[in-house]
């Protein structure tokens, strides 16, 4: 998608500081972090919220989350505990229209850690 700032990471065309990536997925260190462990996990396919992901991609959507466990352990906090969060829409925050999921750990977090898209790359 044209001008999609994560479209964008995925094709190399902004630096990004990666975790994980296969053929599918691509995990990397937000920029602003909001926990002293902050990734985004993001298809590579460009799906604009969680309510454009159709049944064709469900199965994808559940590979995101082995993915999720992956990376958690690989970083260290997958015994200690570890929150996901997906925006979708404007009044939760989401600014960057590209399907993703914050992954934060590395301490106890509070009731509501900030995860605007704001910061995101």
């Amino acid at each position: 998608m044209e001008n999609c700032l994560f479209c964008s990471i995925v094709e190399g065309k902004i630096p990004s500081k990666k975790v994980y990536e296969d053929d599918t997925f691509l995990v990397f260190h937000d920029i602003q972090p909001a926990a002293p462990v902050h990734v985004l996990i993001i298809p590579k396919k460009h799906i604009a919220t969680m309510n454009e992901v159709g049944s064709e991609d469900y199965a994808m959507i559940g590979e995101l989350h082995r993915v999720a466990q992956q990376v958690a352990k690989e970083l260290g906090v997958a015994e200690t505990g570890y929150r996901l969060i997906n925006n979708c829409g404007p009044d939760s925050g989401q600014a960057v229209y590209h399907i993703h999921y914050h992954l934060l750990g590395g301490a106890k977090l509070g009731l509501l850690a900030q995860t605007s898209d704001s910061h995101a790359n």
